[in-house]
């Protein structure tokens, strides 16, 4: 079998994007999946979740708030999947498949899932197919996995493993989607990766609604991975609008057999039903993320990420890209925009600690339309 070493020379970087299909026997035996097909609404066929932040609240918490956004109309849920916050003055993580299953039961059609998980360090990716399809059979039709390549503030700090760079994380990820997706069919299978190996697993129950999964992406050879591998992408609105990065994602599932028409794309929109000055305290909370995968993703201590970003980025520059008002016409509008864009769901997310307030507000946005 092929070193790791090797494996990892042969991943080229064709236009931009790294090219990783077809490159591992073990790859190139697995059957393209189907796509899952793109859901609609009652929001103009646009999906609107909420977010449910592990990172700034417990999950006692965020179990209730699921409940009242489902009540408030909204379609969808995620929870972040992290072993520590970003920073530590967001004081909170819980381990999100056990949020997940909670808001399975105390809600009735919400769709759920991780933005996202990494099942690459920490989580073995059999681990990671067994508890989402029994996710799977206890809400069918219900649930979705997110996955990336992972931060090293959840990956180092719970092993104690290296960060590799960049080529390594998404050859992980890759090979971490496609024994997933083969242990979901619910065969006994071996599998020999470059990363991963099982032998003779089977898991004896699988969902009877396959469980499509969505690979986030920041940049061209992410959305690249994405369209190749996933049934969707999660990015933001102003990477969607970016050409460069949107050609990228249509390449890889046009490479691998599938029309990117039908793959979700997935937007989390951070929104504040307030001023710039209300949405101060929340911005706090979440400086790191305008160079969140530029300078910080292989930093593993949230401390240390605190005293960066507080040195290293203005708090306007945190906001620049949020919708920010109290009028709800605009946050409507401002998911109109998204969806017009391509945008198949939106996950909005308020940094702000009044959640209930939040939910209630969006209550009325997503009555307008």
């Amino acid at each position: 079998m092929a070193t790791r070493r090797d494996f990892l020379a042969s991943c080229s970087v064709t236009g931009g994007a790294t090219v990783l299909g077809g490159l591992s026997p073990v790859l190139a035996q697995v059957p393209v999946p189907t796509p899952a097909p793109v859901s609609s609404s009652s929001h103009g066929g646009l999906k609107v979740g909420y977010v449910l932040s592990s990172e700034q609240f417990p999950n006692t918490r965020l179990v209730q708030l699921a409940a009242q956004a489902e009540a408030a109309g909204f379609d969808a849920a995620w929870s972040s999947d992290h072993f520590q916050p970003w920073q530590p003055n967001e004081g909170h993580t819980s381990q999100a498949w056990v949020t997940l299953a909670a808001v399975g039961q105390r809600s009735s059609r919400l769709f759920i899932g991780t933005g996202v998980c990494c099942p690459a360090y920490r989580y073995h990716p059999a681990i990671v197919a067994e508890a989402f399809a029994s996710l799977g059979q206890l809400y069918p039709g219900r649930v979705f996995l997110g996955v990336g390549t992972g931060e090293a503030l959840n990956e180092v700090a719970a092993t104690g493993d290296r960060f590799p760079h960049y080529r390594e994380r998404a050859a992980r990820l890759a090979e971490a989607v496609e024994l997933i997706r083969r242990l979901w069919t619910g065969q006994m299978t071996t599998f020999e990766g470059h990363f991963y190996q099982v032998r003779h697993a089977r898991l004896y129950d699988v969902p009877s609604v396959p469980v499509p999964i969505y690979i986030a992406g920041n940049g061209p050879k992410s959305a690249h991975l994405a369209g190749l591998h996933g049934d969707g992408w999660i990015t933001t609105l102003k990477l969607l609008e970016d050409p460069k990065v949107r050609d990228a994602f249509e390449a890889g599932a046009r490479a691998a057999g599938k029309d990117p028409a039908r793959l979700a794309i997935v937007l989390e929109s951070f929104v504040v039903n307030g001023t710039h000055e209300q949405a101060l305290p929340g911005a706090e909370k979440w400086r790191f993320t305008p160079y969140a995968w530029k300078r910080y993703v292989t930093d593993p201590d949230p401390r240390d990420i605190q005293k960066r970003a507080d040195r290293e980025v203005p708090l306007s520059k945190v906001m620049e890209d949020w919708t920010i008002s109290t009028d709800l016409h605009q946050h409507a509008e401002a998911l109109r925009k998204a969806h017009k864009a391509g945008a198949t769901m939106v996950m909005v997310h308020s940094p702000l600690p009044d959640q209930s307030g939040f939910i209630d507000f969006y209550r009325h946005v997503l009555t307008s339309l």
